[in-house]
């Protein structure tokens, strides 16, 4: 695990006070020049989602129909901004995106952002993975320069269409130097969240995505970026390559050992547990969930509960005792989807159980 070290420098100096970074707008200013921000070059990712989308006349619904190019030229405005540079990686919608595909938009990121210099890197994404596909960047790419992921709620053939205004918030995060070292960042309607925290909590409001644990590092209102604390974590995973055969089991009232034999049998090689309360299971799951352990393959273990962290607080049967004692994996403040992708990354490294561990620590 790595912690960023420009963090701890950045924590230690500022404490807990609010950081009020203000942005002045330089196309304000008379010179040509200073129009185009000093030369700053942004390097836009378009991947699809309700972002590139509008309705389809055949099916009545949304489909994904623009490229970065076309979507660009809707937004005239980002030009003012900064030298705006367009990579199309895809027009997926948020659910055909797989962690193959996050992984390797990870690889074709870092590999741009090695030929080029640029002031900061947007992805646009569909809603739906976001979060997912936002953490697999923060965890495998290094670079001090601001990720930040954006979508939409609202496709561009509805009146309200905030995809434009997201792009426009992104940009000036990317332009303010107190982004940078912040890691992965995510900004929609306005709020700027830490993509190891943020997750969807609505199904289609534009204020969907919150950082329930830790509230949001910041936000931006017209054209200023104000950041009020530092991420909790920062890390990086240095994996060659992703295991994605790992499974995802919420546990309810009455489950037994049938989906966790299951997973073995159908070839799993880790498992995330999305367990009752602060990390217990019924006594019938627990013997499932030792069926794993026994397999030698991982288990990972966090709260079904929207917010909040995992504890060994109970002793009875299927309790976090029980389950800490036979080695699974208390994986802190991740939600189920976000400790499925750092466990697909952890394995494409190492298969050592002691090592896994203090990787979730």
């Amino acid at each position: 695990m790595r912690v960023n070290k420009h963090f701890e420098f950045q924590k230690h100096k500022f404490g807990t006070q609010i950081l009020n970074y203000k942005y002045k707008m330089l196309n304000e200013m008379n010179s040509p020049k200073a129009n185009r921000y000093a030369g700053k070059n942004i390097l836009v990712v378009f991947t699809g989602g309700t972002f590139s989308m509008m309705i389809d006349e055949k099916t009545g619904g949304a489909v994904p129909k623009f490229s970065g190019k076309e979507l660009l030229r809707k937004i005239p405005e980002v030009k003012k901004f900064a030298r705006i540079t367009c990579f199309d990686f895809g027009k997926y919608p948020g659910p055909h995106m797989t962690p193959q595909l996050m992984f390797k938009l990870s690889r074709t990121i870092k590999k741009l952002i090695s030929k080029e210099k640029f002031d900061g890197v947007i992805v646009t994404h569909g809603t739906d993975t976001l979060e997912e596909t936002a953490y697999l960047l923060d965890l495998t790419i290094k670079t001090e320069i601001p990720i930040v992921l954006i979508g939409s709620m609202k496709n561009s053939s509805e009146p309200d269409w905030d995809g434009p205004q997201n792009l426009i918030n992104a940009i000036h995060v990317c332009l303010n130097k107190n982004c940078n070292n912040l890691g992965v960042l995510v900004c929609l309607n306005g709020e700027i969240n830490a993509a190891s925290e943020v997750t969807k909590i609505y199904t289609e409001q534009m204020d969907s995505f919150r950082s329930l644990d830790f509230g949001a590092l910041g936000f931006v209102q017209n054209g200023k970026v104000i950041l009020n604390r530092l991420p909790r974590k920062l890390e990086t995973i240095n994996a060659k390559k992703i295991i994605t055969a790992v499974d995802l089991l919420t546990v309810y009232a009455g489950m037994n050992e049938k989906f966790f034999k299951y997973s073995v049998e159908s070839g799993a090689e880790g498992l995330v547990v999305e367990a009752l309360g602060v990390g217990n299971v019924p006594p019938a799951a627990f013997e499932g969930i030792k069926y794993v352990i026994d397999k030698n393959i991982p288990v990972v273990l966090v709260s079904r509960c929207p917010a909040g962290e995992t504890f060994d607080i109970y002793g009875y049967p299927g309790a976090g005792k029980w389950l800490n004692k036979i080695g699974v994996i208390f994986a802190d403040y991740l939600n189920g989807q976000k400790a499925r992708i750092k466990l697909m990354l952890a394995l494409g490294m190492t298969r050592n159980q002691k090592r896994l561990k203090e990787l979730f620590s």
